[in-house]
């Protein structure tokens, strides 16, 4: 066990959703897993492992922000042996085009974050995602009907109180939607060499003002939680007989 997470060795499967909240995750896990059990609950931070259509797949929380999906993501990869980390959660749309409910896969994170550069010895570091899981989840998305917007992203620190000047920047680099966490785990994933990839829903939109409840946010978005499932289980082996 870990400070964070009271599961046992061997209770985590090699890939991980990972959705900002807990109560998210539950709703993950009893809808999607089949023989689902709970595997920890440290700070009502959920985890649960099960199986999606015959293969292993664990959800645990990681709360909001870099820093504390940075300690989670940590301890799942060097406690745990998970070896693929799927973070699935809501973002606020830049892009004009984005409607609300509307499907981000992340090709990259740029960040107003020290923390990445604290990794890379002061400089900046592209955080991308994993092209195994990109390349899976673009052609789970064909397979299931859906059109995600596949792009740039901006993970900030700051939830209230950005920099004025940052949306007009975002709009003028082409930058989709911004959220708080995806460049850490990016950059987690490549210092330790497992994937990572990052599914978004728009939650709200920075230039319309739209938003969605967090009731929709904690129990709807189910296109962006079936698609994550769905390349979890394309690049996920076959269970070994019994």
């Amino acid at each position: 066990m870990t400070p964070h997470i009271n599961a046992q060795a061997g209770d985590f499967a090699e890939t991980v959703l990972m959705p900002g909240d807990p109560l998210r995750a539950k709703y993950i896990a009893e809808t999607y897993l089949q023989n689902v059990r709970e595997v920890t609950n440290v700070r009502n931070v959920l985890g649960f492992t099960g199986e999606y259509k015959g293969k292993p797949v664990s959800v645990m929380a990681h709360g909001m922000g870099m820093p504390s999906i940075s300690i989670y993501a940590h301890e799942l990869i060097n406690f745990y042996g998970v070896k693929k980390l799927i973070r699935v959660g809501s973002c606020g749309g830049v892009d004009e085009e984005l409607k609300l409910r509307d499907l981000i896969v992340a090709t990259g994170a740029s960040t107003n974050s020290s923390m990445i550069r604290d990794r890379f010895a002061g400089y900046d570091y592209a955080a991308a995602p994993d092209f195994e899981l990109l390349k899976a989840c673009s052609d789970a998305a064909g397979e299931l009907g859906l059109s995600p917007r596949f792009g740039n992203i901006l993970s900030g620190d700051l939830f209230y109180g950005s920099n004025p000047a940052l949306l007009p920047a975002m709009q003028k680099m082409g930058v989709l939607a911004v959220e708080m966490e995806a460049a850490a785990l990016f950059a987690i994933a490549a210092e330790f060499r497992v994937k990572a990839l990052c599914v978004l829903t728009v939650s709200d939109h920075l230039i319309t003002a739209e938003e969605t409840t967090s009731e929709e946010r904690q129990n709807s978005f189910n296109q962006m939680m079936e698609l994550a499932l769905e390349t979890a289980y394309a690049t996920t082996p076959e269970m070994a007989a019994a």
